[in-house]
């Protein structure tokens, strides 16, 4: 796996262990590897660089993966704005490391791609729907399915990309929506909002994992983008509404108070049909649950409430 430093990453790990599957991350020199410590021990660590094909070619000979997880990625979050870096991780990366496991051989490929390819629509769109990426990222992100789509073809190899939409849950990077919006209400405020129609399509982490572990176990899904969100819209307002049930507070919400960003839509749906029915899988939180559950995660690891406050 790579990327397994990051949230999706660190999740799938767990998920994959709980499995018994033996798990090796490739991390680079120096990675910061706080998602992962209470779970290191049971990794097998290879330091390695997506920069470098001929390494990657010579860790993977001895590492013989049967699944690769390419979780790897740079722009996801607001303040990563390098167009270089995007370039080099997003593309250069995935290319050498598509190259480097198509000399070694393996069962299954399963690339995080990102619903920002679709750009901004106005309806839920479909995995055979034109691509208009908005920004550097989602352009990148594009891109790097492409090459996963030409490999998969040209080679003849069983690599899948899932466009993955608004991920939460356990892990998440600090400063995001989900675990800014619980931690002030452990506080008893609300955080600054943007606009209350500004909508997404929330899915909790563990069905992303599930549905990543049934893409790779299932050995026939050659060149395959599939789209995994929980395929129901929820608006900031509708959020809000439920997290005043769920977690009720004296304070109102100030709506507005931070200006939309420029990703910000008042419609973003996965339309997941074809992963529904192909692998007959559906999600199995719902955002209630989700969000109960990612509260008892703060509750149980009080360690990372400050860190979380920032």
């Amino acid at each position: 796996m790579t990327g397994a430093t990051g949230f999706i990453g660190a999740n799938l790990c767990r998920a994959l262990l709980s499995q018994n599957h033996e798990v090796y991350i490739l991390v680079r020199p120096n990675a910061n590897n706080w998602r992962l410590e209470a779970v290191k021990s049971q990794l097998r660590i290879v330091e390695a660089s997506l920069l470098d094909t001929d390494e990657l070619t010579l860790k993977l000979s001895r590492i013989k993966p049967e699944w690769i997880f390419h979780c790897a990625a740079h722009g996801a979050y607001s303040w990563q704005t390098d167009a270089g870096q995007m370039i080099t991780t997003n593309v250069s990366g995935t290319v050498n490391l598509l190259t480097a496991a198509a000399r070694i051989g393996f069962e299954s490929f399963v690339y995080t791609g990102s619903s920002s390819e679709y750009g901004f629509v106005k309806a839920n769109s479909s995995e055979t729907d034109r691509l208009q990426p908005n920004s550097v990222y989602a352009v990148t992100k594009a891109a790097a399915t492409h090459f996963c789509q030409l490999f998969a073809r040209q080679y003849r190899l069983n690599i899948s990309t899932v466009r993955l939409y608004s991920v939460y849950g356990p892990y998440e990077q600090p400063g995001r929506l989900m675990p800014t919006l619980l931690m002030s209400l452990k506080s008893g405020k609300w955080p600054v909002l943007v606009s209350p129609e500004v909508a997404h399509d929330f899915i909790y982490v563990d069905d992303v994992c599930e549905a990543c572990i049934c893409l790779a176990d299932d050995p026939n899904r050659r060149g395959g983008i599939y789209n995994l969100g929980s395929g129901k819209q929820t608006t900031l307002k509708e959020l809000v509404s439920l997290c005043q049930v769920l977690f009720p507070v004296a304070d109102k919400p100030k709506w507005s108070s931070m200006p939309n960003r420029a990703w910000d839509s008042g419609n973003w749906v996965a339309k997941n049909d074809k992963i529904k029915r192909t692998l007959n899988w559906k999600p199995q939180i719902s955002l209630r649950e989700g969000l109960q559950t990612f509260m008892n995660w703060f509750t149980d690891n009080s360690q990372w409430e400050n860190f979380y406050r920032g």
